[in-house]
């Protein structure tokens, strides 16, 4: 998130400041600066931007989940089962609940045959899920290009969620947070090491655990920078503060302040310094917490 505010105006007296060494990444020219409301799109943006359920293999059931019981010439068992809060359903005339928290369908569909066969000879059962309620989407915001809510039925990475919304824009910074509003439901083996980054917002223990990646490393491929995002996952992909170069420069303008942006590569992006210009003369100001000038 962003801690603090950052003015940074680079002024001239006459010219350019000594070359400094060579650097990695650096800032683009930016349009003046605007304020950012993306978080408040984020309920305009349609839920069909989402995968529409493709690629469901092994839908695990949770917590408010529907199911629709069928038992062929025994209208008295029909009817929609609906996941308690403790991932258990009722069937009509069982005793005993049923546990279908992280399991299929198919796999409450034969003990669910094994119970009614105490009262009905070769039970034939129909089961299927009639409502997905139980992973919220996950909301995407900042930096992107169309802010969205993205839906979670079907285990998605981070890669494919930042699709949904159209890719980063050029005012990223080159941080992601991802910030895990809800424990993982069903974890998989290959989640232990996600849930091992995990850090907390200070040292609160009912604070919101979250986890960063550098874009960077995510259009490199890295595998541990492409995590599964989770249901209610909320991704801020974090903006990059305006800076604004003036003075004797041949194009006054404001860039985007990326990692490892130095003073000699943003007067090279304005276009250096004019003919004449006083090296010796460059200023850097900032503004304090509060809005004192430094």
């Amino acid at each position: 998130m962003k801690v603090k505010s950052l003015f940074l105006a680079l002024a001239l007296g006459v010219c350019s400041a000594p070359a400094a060494s060579g650097q990695q990444t650096g800032g683009s020219s930016a349009p003046p600066p605007q304020v950012s409301n993306a978080a408040a799109n984020v309920g305009s943006s349609s839920s069909g931007s989402s995968f529409d359920g493709m690629g469901i293999k092994k839908y695990l059931l949770g917590p408010g989940d529907v199911l629709d019981l069928r038992v062929f010439n025994e209208p008295q068992f029909n009817g929609a089962l609906v996941v308690d809060d403790e991932g258990k359903i009722e069937v009509p005339f069982v005793d005993v609940p049923i546990l279908a928290q992280c399991r299929t369908d198919r796999e409450i569909r034969k003990e669910i045959t094994d119970a009614l066969a105490k009262y009905i000879k070769r039970p034939q059962v129909s089961l299927r899920v009639s409502e997905m309620r139980s992973r919220p989407p996950a909301t995407v915001f900042g930096a992107v290009r169309s802010p969205a809510r993205v839906d979670m039925r079907k285990r998605t990475k981070l890669l494919e969620v930042l699709a949904v919304a159209g890719s980063v824009t050029e005012q990223a910074s080159g941080d992601i947070q991802i910030f895990h509003t809800a424990p993982l439901m069903c974890p998989e083996p290959e989640d232990a090491v996600q849930l091992a980054a995990e850090k907390k917002s200070g040292t609160d223990a009912l604070a919101v655990p979250y986890s960063t990646y550098k874009i960077l490393d995510v259009r490199a491929g890295k595998e541990a920078a492409n995590p599964y995002v989770r249901p209610g996952d909320i991704i801020v992909v974090q903006e990059a503060y305006p800076i604004y170069v003036t003075g004797a420069v041949v194009a006054p303008n404001s860039l985007y302040l990326r990692e490892n942006l130095s003073l000699s590569r943003a007067i090279a992006q304005v276009g250096g310094a004019r003919k004449g210009a006083k090296t010796d003369k460059g200023r850097i100001v900032r503004t304090k917490p509060g809005g004192e000038l430094e």
